[in-house]
């Protein structure tokens, strides 16, 4: 007998249901494997505050348990997380679970929902974003899918926007709660809901997911690293790894402008855009509205200097000083001596998020985004108050290196040795937006080549791990994707995946349908109609 299906068996599966569930995928991530188990001998679904045992360092303050009938759930607050809908959300039941530590008076809550009815056997996490530890979105949308999911606020800020729980009394680094947004409460999210799907359900999920993008894809990463039991399998997006480079690195634009005294309008930003994908559009065998591979564009924005762009009316010349700007911002940050501390903005993403700026009385200055700049101002500098819009390029380069000596081994989320989560037979996929304007794709590639020199090259690497990087996209908006349906063909049936069908946005608005390549491989026109994901092939670069 399959191996899969006695240990299917032995939680609680009846054979039959356990041979089912090892069917293979649908194309519908909410269904992906075909089936819904059902358990021989399980106890009647029942909403009651099922208290799980407390993981180790923690202890249990509160359970609470509500049964929630089906309709529409508003998720609360405002964007970026919060203020949507989620439509036809099933019957559920949702169990919250209140963790403390000794000594910290931390109170990280740790939702569970569980369908009523329909549970496709299986649970997902769903990861955070910025500063929130969870989506309480996803979790729904999730549960709208099948399964019973869960997550965490890990004792933080939900918003997504506020780090002021950063500091203590006292004025020092509040340990306790960075630890849990970093590392802990996942980990104990992980075991808590488990224990939970288990007490309700009375058997065991026989696949863990995680899902997350952003600082959800840093925490997929993070439970690979540290925990490589806690799931099955990790999808990972827009990943924010190297939490010290990259995030200290996004205020470079911010740097540069202050430093060169010389602050572009978004119109003259764009036309730097557009002059690029001019140049560039046609590497991969056509002009279709996308760079296929930046790192093959060398458009030099000087070429644009003398060039006149008019935006709202008011024609603008571009002028050597916008040109060095937009270079050094492509460029990346580098320290004094030349050498690169981190990537810069990939070429064709939106300047807007990084390098904005406010005139006031005919006086421009800087509008740092408000992620890093919280970063540095309650975490690096421990001054809530303190400003980066002006940065000195020496500055700047002090705030990059105490950022990493202080946090990376807390929050750096960059080891590079997999092997343990390799071994437990997990798989881990992440796909990010070549045109990402707030965490660099090239960071995301760093890491992999990381692991690629540690664990042996890209062949053994790619039997658990993959990565694929999507022409135009931006952070977390890879629109159509069958990412989540794809891990988990890969998991439960052993079909890696070769590319992503996803739909990609052009520089001129369209949509169109393409295959996002596995890395390093990348897109090129064959042959057809441009508009056809079957006109274009992955070929190496």
């Amino acid at each position: 007998m399959n191996r899969r299906l006695l240990r299917l068996a032995a939680a609680g599966f009846s054979l039959a249901a356990a041979a089912a569930v090892n069917a293979p995928a649908s194309a519908s991530a909410g269904q992906a494997g075909g089936a819904t188990p059902t358990a021989s001998g399980s106890v009647p679904f029942a909403c009651t505050p099922f208290r799980p045992s407390a993981p180790e360092g923690a202890s249990v303050e509160s359970v609470t348990a509500t049964a929630v009938p089906a309709g529409t759930f508003q998720v609360p607050g405002s964007p970026p997380l919060g203020g949507g809908q989620v439509p036809d959300v099933p019957a559920h039941c949702e169990v919250t679970v209140t963790l403390t530590h000794p000594g910290a008076n931390d109170h990280a809550k740790v939702q569970i929902w569980l369908p009523e009815s329909g549970w496709n056997g299986r649970f997902q996490a769903a990861g955070g974003a910025a500063y929130a530890a969870g989506n309480i979105g996803s979790v729904a949308a999730a549960v709208k899918q099948g399964y019973a999911a869960a997550t965490t606020d890990a004792g933080v800020d939900t918003s997504g926007l506020d780090s002021s729980w950063a500091l203590d009394g006292q004025g020092g680094i509040n340990a306790a709660l960075l630890e849990n947004f970093a590392s802990r409460s996942v980990h104990e999210m992980a075991l808590v809901g488990k224990q939970v799907v288990d007490g309700v359900y009375g058997h065991t999920a026989f696949r863990s997911y995680f899902n997350g993008c952003s600082t959800g894809g840093r925490q997929g990463y993070l439970e690979a690293q540290r925990y490589p039991t806690d799931f099955d399998g990790i999808n990972a997006a827009s990943p924010a790894v190297n939490w010290n480079q990259f995030e200290v690195a996004t205020l470079w634009p911010q740097v540069v402008m202050s430093e060169q005294h010389t602050y572009p309008t978004a119109c003259e930003f764009n036309a730097f855009n557009k002059a690029a994908l001019k140049a560039c559009d046609k590497l991969d065998g056509i002009a279709d509205g996308l760079i296929s591979d930046p790192n093959r564009c060398d458009f030099d924005p000087r070429r644009l200097i003398g060039a006149k762009v008019v935006c709202d009316g008011k024609e603008y010349t571009i002028g050597a000083a916008d040109a060095e700007v937009v270079r050094r911002i492509w460029d990346g940050p580098r320290d004094g001596n030349g050498r690169r501390l981190w990537y810069g903005l990939p070429v064709g993403a939106d300047f807007g998020p990084l390098a904005s700026s406010t005139t006031t009385d005919g006086v421009t200055t800087g509008a740092p985004f408000i992620v890093p700049a919280e970063w540095v101002a309650n975490f690096v500098k421990k001054q809530p108050g303190f400003s980066s819009a002006n940065l000195t390029y020496p500055q700047f380069e002090e705030i990059f290196r105490t950022a990493r000596t202080e946090f990376d081994p807390v929050i750096g989320t960059r080891d590079a040795d997999l092997s343990a989560f390799r071994d437990a037979g997990g798989k881990l996929l992440t796909w990010h937006g070549d045109a990402d304007p707030v965490i660099p794709t090239a960071g995301t590639v760093d890491y992999r080549k990381r692991v690629e020199a540690r664990m042996g090259g890209s062949a053994k690497v790619d039997d658990f791990y993959r990565v694929f990087l999507a022409p135009g996209v931006a952070h977390c908006s890879l629109n159509g994707a069958d990412d989540l349906a794809a891990l988990t063909a890969w998991v439960e049936q052993g079909r890696a995946p070769g590319v992503l069908h996803a739909t990609l946005p052009t520089a001129d608005g369209r949509k169109v349908a393409r295959e996002v390549c596995r890395y390093p491989m990348v897109s090129r026109y064959a042959h057809g109609d441009p508009n056809a994901a079957s006109s274009f092939r992955c070929v190496k670069p």
